[in-house]
């Protein structure tokens, strides 16, 4: 088997087929782990992990403690950062060999069915086999007009090694990348705008918590502007002017520095892939359930095989791409199992259907909430904003969707997947104990709330 791209879905892909037999070769062009540990889902992490100190430092006197000359050194922030990535992409290097996949830097392209040529420092590589797994990724998409510079205009790229610390921030997208970032400098005390083309900030989200999260952005200074489009980016000597378009009427706002995080795009240039008939709408490989394109032998993973664009949905479409070559049973990844976390403050994470989607698909539900404010732990942690959501499908108690926004949200949400994924029951989460005292407990009291039978509230 040969794997092009050892991001998250690719390394994870190649480890498993080794693991069972296969003769495994994967192909790099760039990182050892890909985007998501060298330039996205990492990095972010230890930059927002720094940010919450320093936002929790400012309120030491809440908790009986003295701090004073609260600073921060934007260098040592983002050098800690890569430390982290570089850390982990070592340690990605390392369980290639242990696992004995070859593995070799360079760029791929497919020169025939089951033929893949690789261009390295030394020259060029030709590669045979009978499975072949693209895993190339994404990259982020650029808008006309509003084109990243590395210097006024930046990318997540940029963003990461900021040349500077933004004093005026315009930040352009509200969906995970862009609150992430917007939440970061915000908290480091840049001035920030979000701009968002759709009714509300991280529009996949359900509706109301939404509206919980824009109230917290707020709260901390953030402008948001909904139903915004930021049509023009005039750059000038140390600022840009953004023209931006909301209910008709075009105003200009000045800022220092400009993130622009609308989307991606499938890196599907140069693979060859036109040459084999493989089908690719909008910049993503079109491919089955099992991840198969068509083409006999040849599978797309991750994000060039479209949403949900997370790099735990690429690890398991690669371990099932794994099985799946070695002649074992495999489960296709179900999107809607899939949860979504994003780690700005306060912290937001949902899986399933939304109450609006539940809705639109026919179901008749029942919507349990509870709030942060009714839950021992989280007062005792000074973090009593926050709300989990549950919606059940009322004829079977099956459920349908869990959403919460407030504190290590991410980390709750697992109980929640898991119980989708055991099929469970209304009945099976309010028979469970969840212990006691933990920010758990909300989300057995949601479920309780759903059906009449909260306590705390």
């Amino acid at each position: 088997m040969i794997v092009i791209g050892a991001g998250p879905g690719g390394y994870v892909s190649a480890i498993r087929g080794a693991q069972n037999g296969l003769n495994v070769a994967i192909v790099e062009r760039e990182h050892m782990g890909g985007i998501c540990l060298n330039w996205g889902c990492i990095p972010t992490k230890a930059l927002l992990r720094s940010s919450e100190v320093f936002h929790l430092m400012h309120r030491a006197k809440e908790f009986g403690l003295k701090a004073d000359g609260i600073d921060y050194d934007l260098d040592a922030v983002v050098k800690r950062s890569r430390a982290v990535a570089k850390q982990l992409n070592g340690g990605v290097g390392h369980l290639l060999k242990k696992n004995k996949v070859t593995a070799l830097m360079g760029e791929a392209t497919l020169t025939g069915k089951g033929k893949v040529s690789v261009k390295t420092e030394k020259g060029t590589e030709e590669l045979t086999a009978k499975n072949i797994v693209l895993a190339t990724g994404a990259r982020a998409r650029e808008l006309p007009g509003l084109e990243a510079d590395g210097d006024l205009v930046w990318t997540y790229k940029h963003a990461l090694l900021p040349p500077r610390m933004p004093k005026k921030l315009l930040v352009i997208g509200s969906g995970a990348i862009g609150i992430e970032f917007a939440s970061f400098y915000n908290t480091l005390g840049a001035d920030t705008t979000v701009v968002e083309v759709m009714d509300r900030v991280l529009p996949v989200e359900d509706a109301e918590i939404s509206a919980f999260a824009k109230k917290a952005f707020e709260k901390q200074g953030m402008k948001i502007m909904q139903k915004a489009t930021v049509t023009k980016l005039d750059r000038a000597k140390g600022k840009v002017t953004a023209h931006i378009e909301t209910g008709g009427k075009t105003e200009k706002h000045e800022f220092d520095t400009v993130i622009s995080a609308v989307g991606i795009v499938g890196n599907v240039e140069g693979l060859g892939l036109e040459d084999l008939g493989v089908k690719v709408d909008r910049t993503h490989v079109v491919t089955d359930e099992f991840c198969r394109t068509g083409v006999d032998g040849l599978y797309a993973i991750g994000d060039i095989a479209g949403a949900p664009w997370l790099a735990h949905k690429a690890s398991h479409e690669g371990v099932m791409v794994a099985d799946l070559v070695a002649g074992k049973h495999a489960h296709p990844v179900k999107p809607d199992s899939i949860a979504g976390c994003t780690y700005c403050h306060p912290q937001v994470a949902s899986v399933g259907l939304t109450e609006a989607k539940a809705k639109e698909a026919g179901y008749d539900i029942k919507v349990g909430r509870f709030p942060f404010i009714g839950n021992g732990k989280a007062i005792a942690l000074g973090e009593p904003e926050g709300m989990i959501k549950t919606v059940f499908d009322k004829k079977t108690g099956e459920l349908l969707g869990a959403h919460m926004v407030g504190a290590e949200v991410t980390e709750l949400i697992q109980g929640y997947i898991v119980g989708r994924q055991l099929e469970t029951t209304e009945e099976d989460l309010m028979n469970t104990v969840f212990p006691h005292p933990t920010l758990s407990e909300m989300m057995h009291e949601s479920v309780l709330d759903a059906y009449g039978q909260v306590i705390h509230i």
